[in-house]
């Protein structure tokens, strides 16, 4: 059981990366190129962003009541998504060193580049960024709390398939009480493949023409 679940999650992670060129391949398909964390699109593809553009003023015109009254309730998402990036950060800088655990890069699930897109209008924009800041952010937390279950419980759950995190397939085996006590020492040290594995929103830079 334990073999054909790490198989699973092996499945998971290599469609992810396949997922990731997929994404790469757009650049030719839109017409951009993105190089030094900075995306061009070409001239022909930036004229037509501007004939799909909205206006803010039609945007809001065009939204229903109920939708821009709920905004106010999105936007106090704000205050404990940026409570959890500092409280994460100042966490993993003072317990990972003594833990013996490597600090997950907050850079690498950072990704505002959405106002770069002109047929998006201001309101569109900013909400966009928000969505980028709070997803990266809860990726980010997600992946400190992942490698801080590693070190304090190993132990897969009996049956929660979405319990799964990017350091499950190091678990024991929930009721694999043998193999825990003998090992456990040594899964809360196994970060060898951290600093090795590719970074899950790096886009290599390749010059795309129209």
């Amino acid at each position: 059981m334990s073999n054909r679940l790490d198989e699973l999650l092996g499945q998971i992670r290599r469609l992810e990366k396949e997922l990731i060129l997929e994404t790469q391949k757009k650049e030719t398909e839109f017409c951009y190129e993105f190089r030094e964390m900075k995306v061009q699109f070409t001239a022909a593809a930036k004229a037509q962003h501007k004939r799909l553009r909205v206006g803010f003023f039609r945007y809001l015109a065009s939204a229903r009541w109920l939708v821009i009254l709920t905004t106010p309730v999105i936007w106090m998402c704000i205050i404990p998504i940026v409570l959890v990036d500092v409280i994460g950060s100042i966490y993993q800088a003072i317990c990972f060193p003594i833990y013996g655990i490597p600090k997950v890069r907050r850079r690498e699930y950072m990704a505002f580049d959405r106002h770069r897109l002109t047929y998006l209008n201001l309101a569109e924009k900013l909400n966009c960024e928000y969505c980028a800041y709070a997803n990266g952010i809860l990726a980010y937390f997600t992946e400190i709390a992942a490698r801080t279950e590693q070190y304090w419980c190993p132990i897969k759950h009996a049956g929660c398939t979405k319990c799964a995190n990017s350091r499950y397939k190091n678990f024991f085996d929930f009721g694999d009480a043998v193999k825990y006590r003998a090992h456990v020492e040594e899964v809360r040290r196994a970060y060898q493949d951290i600093d090795s594995a590719p970074v899950a929103n790096a886009i290599p830079e390749k010059a795309k023409q129209l």
